[in-house]
C-alpha cells in the first residue's frame, strides 16, 4: 500500500470516528464519560487536521473549490427562509 492510500484511508477512518464520537456525546448522560468522549474527539480533530495538511501539501488531497460570494449568500438566504 502506498503512502497516499494510507493517508487517505486514515483520514477517512478518523472522519467516521469523529461522527461516532459526536453521536455518543449527544446521547451520553454520564458526565465523566461525556467529557472523555469530548477529549478523544478534540484530540482526533487535531490529528485529522494535521494529517489533512500533510495530505494537501503532498498533493494527496485536493479540497473542493471555494464557494463564491453569490453561492454563500444563496445558502444563507435558503437557511434563513
Amino acid at each position: 500500500m502506498d503512502e497516499k492510500t494510507m493517508v487517505n484511508d486514515i483520514l477517512s477512518n478518523v472522519k467516521a470516528d469523529l461522527g461516532s464520537y459526536q453521536k455518543a456525546i449527544s446521547e451520553c448522560s454520564n458526565v465523566q464519560l461525556r467529557q472523555t468522549f469530548q477529549q478523544i474527539r478534540n484530540s482526533d480533530e487535531c490529528f485529522q487536521y494535521e494529517l489533512y495538511k500533510v495530505a494537501e501539501n503532498k498533493g494527496y488531497y485536493k479540497p473542493a473549490a471555494k464557494a463564491t460570494v453569490t453561492e454563500i449568500d444563496s445558502v444563507k438566504t435558503d437557511l434563513q427562509g
